[in-house]
């Protein structure tokens, strides 16, 4: 089985400005400096596997102060170039048009009526139907074969996978032998892959619509997305999901502003445990360097998201705050630099549960 070792490497913004400046608002130079992260599709010639993380590692870079830079490149789809006309496998057994060509495949509804009749799993929500294009995501965590477009099956699956958060499920148009110099453009079969993620899927970053081979042209359809609904368990904390909203938090019932900072993590997959490793680490640093007068800042409640570009990943944002905030406060939905929209999705809020940091004040709020 083919696996891949990744590693998480991170970046950290920690609070230095003025409170009154807007900087729970989207750190532009984090985002600016931190590697390209790691955008996956399952590649044309792949046999199934799953991705293994290095979780370790992952979480030692997450606590390292300060963090190196290290630049990952993009995963992109790659055909196979030798064994040119040697049947390729497995077989497909999804359904083949007819006429056997690319255009009766993107005619053909037979493929759409799969997609848009299949079963949400129990514990998924869909958030895509029937595209005709794949997940081209952040957290690649490897892919199947099904023998029919089950997704109860794939979800199965998926629930087997530490870094799978979500999966999606399509019918893919591949050539029976590896295209070559005697045979560019032969008969095709439909395979049917279940992919698994490790970072949200949406229609916005559904942006593999196929490639050619020599002269045969690789096709999806009945393209379906789906991610887990429950909140991700990290142990001593308390979660909340926010859907595609982060907290922007006020100063406190004590005009004290909360918010410690922030870090980016590029190359693991989506983890909340992650952030809370970081909390825990930026807690044992300041305590350990405590300011010439008052208290240090100890993080108590954090907020994790995938932050995205024009629905293009831009890695795992986690935002350390001294005393939770509830929803109310959950009103940070992205912003506008220029021509491009940054946007959060899959957010969820997670506090302390031994102490949430919440100051005893007269007031009735925080």
């Amino acid at each position: 089985m083919k696996s891949n070792a990744l590693i998480a490497t991170t970046l950290v913004s920690l609070a230095g400005a003025s409170p009154l400046q807007p900087r729970q608002q989207i750190d532009f130079a984090l985002l600016d400096s931190a590697p390209q992260p790691t955008i996956g599709s399952a590649s044309v010639g792949e046999q199934p596997h799953t991705v293994e993380f290095d979780l370790p590692a992952a979480t030692a870079a997450a606590t390292a102060t300060p963090l190196p830079v290290v630049a990952v490149g993009k995963r992109d789809l790659e055909g196979r170039t030798s064994d040119a006309c040697t049947p390729v496998s497995p077989r497909g057994k999804g359904p083949i048009s007819d006429p056997d060509d690319a255009t009766a495949f993107a005619e053909n509804p037979v493929y759409g009526a799969y997609a848009n009749t299949a079963p949400v799993p129990t514990g998924y929500q869909r958030t895509f139907q029937n595209l005709q294009a794949s997940s081209s995501a952040y957290g690649y965590s490897g892919f199947s074969y099904l023998d029919s477009y089950d997704t109860n099956e794939c979800a199965r699956q998926c629930n087997n996978i530490d870094s799978c958060s979500g999966f999606n499920l399509y019918f893919e148009r591949n050539p029976v032998v590896v295209p070559g110099d005697d045979c560019l453009n032969p008969a095709s079969m439909t395979q049917i892959k279940c992919v698994f993620w490790g970072g949200y899927l949406s229609a916005d970053n559904a942006g593999n619509n196929g490639q050619y081979i020599r002269d045969f042209q690789v096709l999806i359809a009945g393209s379906n997305g789906y991610m887990k609904t429950r909140v991700p368990d990290v142990p001593g904390y308390a979660g909340v999901a926010l859907g595609n909203v982060a907290i922007n938090a006020p100063l406190n019932c004590r005009n004290q502003d909360t918010y410690m900072g922030s870090k980016i993590f590029t190359t693991s997959y989506y983890d909340p445990s992650l952030c809370a490793a970081a909390c825990k680490s930026q807690n044992e640093y300041n305590t350990a360097h405590p300011p010439q007068e008052g208290e240090p800042k100890i993080c108590k409640f954090f907020v994790t998201y995938l932050a995205e570009r024009n629905g293009a990943p831009e890695g795992q944002m986690c935002v350390m705050y001294t005393q939770q905030w509830d929803t109310s406060y959950a009103t940070n939905d992205g912003q506008w630099r220029g021509n491009d929209h940054y946007t959060n999705d899959y957010a969820f809020a997670y506090t302390n549960t031994l102490d949430n940091g919440l100051p005893v004040c007269t007031e009735q709020h925080p």
